[in-house]
Formats: structure tokens, sequence, C-alpha cells
């Protein structure tokens, strides 16, 4: 047996958290079995469902670089095939035409309610034989009354459902247009899928699922129904703790195999183990080992795991990742240093590529002021000569590298009798604006001569002006 999974978005929002750690478990089930992945779009919600949503979830996927082998496919353009497979129950009897109108319906669930019984359709239009004259119905399926339906989910274990608590569900509504858990039901059978995997809140759908592939003559799949993802707090997920599009991760300043690597263990793990490449992921991931409880996020856990696809990654993947930042806030990057050469300076301490490209606005754009704690701390009065004797060293040196840099910075503040901070602290602000900055000696090097030296003298302006 091939395995094919599926990941069935509805466009009715952005690609959240959940989501994404969903079509990252079918992606790695299908890939670590040599199958098939296939991406499907579940769009029969016409009022909720966008194209921006729509397309929200192919960038989200595709940042991700969660590539499907078949797909996207869209249920909107399959409402013929839905109408023929429901057209073909109706003549197996497996289905049939409802005409309960709905002040019918309602009143049935109250006089059900009164009686403190669940409310359910009571089957009433199951054998009925004529039609009922102006009245277009629905069609309903014909779940069987007796018996269970046994869900042996790969997650969860074995879940069983009575079959009298299942309520013959409408699969095609009296406008024609096809219900969800029908398009999934046909959807599921033509993709061949052998595997669902999906969130529990999915769970209660499942026994009706089932039990339309049993009427249509196919065997349901493999089913495993994932924990849901919790705050930090253990409360449901919201957009306060991060419940957000993928791409707003992106935004945020992460890369998207820390992304992966954080998804892959909210609910799966292998033995300690903290940091998976791609490969490992596929090779070590099995559904079976998915925990049965919900996981909650933690952010720390994902900054430090960005810190350390920072520190590793490779320099021209990174180069460009800084770039699109850089460009996102305004900058121009061809009036700076070598990108690559700035993500060597700053991959050390740099937790998301945000703050990286907040903190390299000084090496493309002139510094239009100080910032004012670390000016009033550090441009004062009783430094300036030390900065001018440093000056003077600065344009007298042949090789503007950080290696001499750095010896010159520590020759000069041992001649001064300084501790190496005392002029490397106001020589930062002086040159960045503020008080942080990759190391002196690197920071220097990236600017280069002619911009260190003048935005020295405009440090000494600063003090000349202010006293501070």
């Amino acid at each position: 047996m091939t395995v094919r999974t599926r990941f069935a978005p509805s466009p009715t929002g952005y690609l959240h958290i959940g989501g994404a750690r969903t079509a990252l478990f079918c992606w790695l089930y299908s890939h670590h079995h040599r199958g098939s992945f296939i991406l499907r779009i579940e769009d029969t919600d016409r009022e909720r469902s966008t194209d921006a949503a729509v397309q929200a979830i192919l960038d989200g996927m595709a940042w991700l670089d969660l590539k499907a082998d078949e797909g996207p496919f869209y249920q909107t353009q399959r409402f013929d095939r839905y109408r023929e497979v429901a057209q073909g129950m109706l003549q197996a009897g497996s289905a049939y035409h409802c005409y309960c109108s709905k002040e019918e319906l309602e009143a049935m669930r109250a006089e059900q309610m009164a009686r403190k019984e669940k409310p359910r359709y009571d089957g009433r239009c199951r054998d009925r034989k004529q039609p009922v004259p102006g009245v277009t119905p629905v069609i309903r399926f014909k779940n069987p009354q007796d018996g269970q339906t046994v869900v042996e989910d790969a997650v969860k274990g074995r879940v069983v459902f009575d079959n009298h608590e299942l309520d013959d569900l409408i699969i095609v509504r009296s406008d024609g247009n096809p219900t969800y858990n029908f398009c999934v039901v046909v959807d599921d059978m033509d993709m061949r899928i052998t595997h669902v995997i999906r969130g529990d809140d999915h769970l209660n759908n499942t026994p009706r699922q089932m039990n339309i592939l049993k009427a249509l003559g196919v065997t349901p799949p493999q089913y495993a129904h994932l924990p849901m993802i919790l705050g930090p707090d253990g409360t449901k997920l919201s957009k306060r703790h991060g419940a957000v599009s993928v791409m707003q991760y992106r935004e945020d300043g992460y890369l998207p195999e820390a992304v992966l690597n954080y998804l892959v263990r909210l609910g799966w793990s292998h033995g300690d183990q903290e940091v998976f490449s791609r490969d490992e992921m596929i090779e070590l991931f099995d559904i079976k080992d998915v925990n049965t409880s919900a996981s909650a996020i933690n952010p720390q856990k994902l900054l430090w795991l960005n810190q350390h696809y920072i520190k590793t990654g490779d320099l021209k993947r990174l180069a460009d990742e800084l770039r699109w930042h850089l460009e996102r806030i305004g900058v121009d990057v061809s009036r700076g240093p070598s990108l690559e050469d700035l993500v060597r300076a700053q991959q050390e301490r740099a937790k998301t590529f945000k703050e990286m490209a907040e903190g390299s606005r000084f090496f493309f754009e002139d510094i239009k002021g100080y910032d004012p704690q670390a000016a009033a701390k550090n441009l004062t009065p009783d430094v300036a000569p030390a900065l001018m004797t440093l000056r003077e060293r600065l344009v007298a040196l042949p090789e503007w590298s950080a290696p001499a840099l750095h010896d010159v910075l520590n020759q000069t503040a041992e001649g001064l009798g300084l501790k190496l901070g005392k002029l490397a602290q106001p020589l930062r602000v002086a040159v960045s604006g503020g008080g942080v900055s990759p190391p002196i000696d690197a920071t220097l090097e990236l600017l280069g001569r002619e911009r260190t030296l003048a935005r020295l003298d405009r440090a000494l302006a600063h003090i000349g002006r202010h006293g501070g």
C-alpha cells in the first residue's frame, strides 16, 4: 500500500500554528513512508472563504517548504462529482430525500429537549416514498441505526460510537450544494487517501464519514486525531498567545526551519533530542509516537531554536533573509557592507532577523541622533580626549581590518590607562547611535574608515555642543 495523506484547510482565515503542525505531520508521515502528500482546499463555505485566505495558506505552505505531491485541489471545482455520488447513493438506497421544513425540524428538536433527549433528526422521512409537492428536498445519508462504529485511532486508540446516537446527516442541501462532511468523504475516496491526520476537533465527524465510506463500498482510511495546542498558560490558544498567521512568524524574524523544528516537537518526541534537521524529521517521525495529551506552546523554545539556526545556518541563505527584512523596513541595502559579512558579525547574538535588521540600520543610513541614555552615559566631556586620541590612530592605521582595529583599540586604551570598555562603549555609541552593536572591531571594519571617522567627528561635535 502506498501511503497517501492530505492536508485540507478551509480558506476562512490564515494558516495558523495548529494548521501548520497538522500539515507538517501529514507531510512527514507520507515522506517517511515514501508516499504522497496531497493539498486540498476545502472552500465549500462560500460566504467565509476568500481568495486572500487561499493565498495566505499557499504562501504559508511555500515558506515552510511543505510541497504537495498533488494539488492544490479545490472542492468548489468538484461539485458535479459530489452530486453524481449523491445520486448514486439515492439509487442504491443509502441516501434519501428529506422534505422537512425548518419549522418542522425546530419543533421536533424542541420536543426532544423537553423530554431531556439529545436533539437529533429522528428519521421521519427515511422511508417516505412520495415527494412533497412544492418542496425542494435535501438529501440525507441513511446512517446505520444499530451496532457501533469503531475508530482505531493511531493517536487516541480505540474510540467507539453507538450508531443510534448518529442521526441521518444532510449530504446535499436543498440548493443542490453538498455539505462539508460529504465532500470530505468523496474526496478521500477519489484521492485514495490512506491516512487522515487532523485535529481532534474532527473526531466526532469521523464515525459519520466512515459510515458513508462503507456505504460507498470503500474501506475507510486510518485516522489519527492530534490533540490541540494550548497557550503557555494551559488555556485555549488565542492571538495573545501567538495564534497568528504562519507568515507573521516570518515577519517577526523567524526562520522556517526553526518554526518546523518547533512544530514537530509540539506533541511528538524522539528521546530527548530537541534539534532536528528536515531529513531527521522524515527518518524518525511516526504518528504512533504523537502524545495523547495537548501541548502548550513555549515562545522561549522557539526563540532558542531560531537563534540556533541563525548561528549554524548557511551564510548566503541567512543573508537573503536579512535582505528581505532590511528592504521591508525601507533600508537601501546597496549603501552598506556585504550582507554575508553583516550576518557573520551578528549571528552569534541575534535571536531574530527582525532584531538583526533593526540593529543593522546604522550600517546603511546616517545616524539621525543618539539614544539619550547611551549618549548621556558615554558621550561625555571626560571621554572626548580619549576619542580624539583614538581618531588620530585610526587615521594612521595602514590596514582597516578587524584584527588591526582590535589591536589599536587595546593599545589606545592601555596607553590612556583605561579599561577597554571605557573606550569601546563610547566609540560604539558614536558610530552606531546606541549602546548595542556587533563586536566593536567588526563594527568598525564593516562601517569602513570614512564612515567611522565621520561619525567620530560628529560625536565629538555633539560632546562639544552638549557637554554630554
